[in-house]
């Protein structure tokens, strides 16, 4: 399969929020600004890529030893390494950012699409540079996922709306209009 088409599947058609419904903590919890929305996205990027480069020789090495039923124990022990890592650069770095993002940076690692995505590159058989590929487009597709719906709460907020549906009530309802809008690429690839 080309690499664009991977691409494209990630961030359209199988998005890993919208259409596939991983990773809505962060997706519900940081989208509230755009700052902060870019800045989880560009986290997740981060570690879904490197986490990709690294579970695959992991389970190559799993698979010869005959332990593969370890896989999602290596994985997630990977994931936290890089979410960790992520988090002290981002602490010494960009200390507003860390500050804006809280305890969803830390929940990365329990990010159910980052782990998603380092066990779908195994399932899908895919070689080194297309696990590659799909962590990238899935991180992409988070990150596209959470910029649309900060845009989208940011209308909300601004928006007259009964008592009764201001708050999670208009949020979920937004979300649930984002993902129906993603479900008219289904089909494409």
């Amino acid at each position: 399969m080309s690499y664009i088409m991977i691409l494209i599947g990630c961030v359209f058609v199988n998005n890993v929020v919208l259409s596939q419904f991983m990773g809505i903590c962060p997706f519900l919890g940081v989208s509230k600004q755009v700052k902060s929305s870019v800045g989880m996205g560009a986290a997740v990027i981060f570690v879904m890529t490197f986490a990709a480069m690294i579970t695959y020789p992991v389970y190559r090495l799993l698979e010869r030893f005959g332990i593969t039923y370890l896989k999602t124990v290596a994985f997630i022990l990977v994931i936290a390494m890089f979410v960790q890592l992520v988090e002290i650069v981002m602490k010494k770095m960009m200390p507003p950012l860390h500050k804006a993002l809280g305890v969803y940076l830390p929940l990365i690692t329990t990010n159910c699409a980052v782990l998603g995505v380092t066990i779908g590159n195994i399932d899908k058989g895919y070689d080194f540079l297309h696990s590659v590929t799909n962590a990238v487009g899935t991180g992409l597709a988070f990150t596209l996922a959470l910029l649309l719906f900060s845009g989208v709460r940011t209308s909300i907020e601004n928006s007259d709306f009964p008592e009764t549906f201001k708050g999670v009530p208009s949020t979920l309802i937004a979300a649930s209009i984002v993902s129906l809008s993603f479900m008219g690429f289904s089909g494409i690839i």
